[in-house]
């Protein structure tokens, strides 16, 4: 009975992490394909590096982190991974 409360987390837990997933590959594909795919001549420039560049990697990385920290602190749940003694 217990198990399958865990199966039931655990399953939830995963279909977070692949929704954080395709969240981060669709900021990227948005930003590197929506602004990179200019001419290189008219691209704008930001700390050194190419707008679409900076926004997909720099700054998606750091939403991508808050919004998993933000997943596994509202989200997740601890859940022993030792076995549980049965009384007898």
């Amino acid at each position: 009975m217990l198990q399958k409360k865990y199966e039931k987390i655990a399953n939830k837990e995963a279909l977070f992490g692949v929704g954080l997933v395709i969240i981060n590959f669709v900021w990227w594909f948005l930003f590197a394909y929506g602004l990179g795919s200019k001419d290189p001549s008219t691209y704008t420039y930001i700390m050194g590096l190419p707008a679409w560049f900076f926004y997909s990697c720099v700054v998606g990385f750091i939403v991508m982190m808050i919004l998993v920290i933000f997943v596994v602190k509202l989200f997740f749940v601890e859940i022993p991974l030792d076995e549980e003694e049965t009384d007898e």
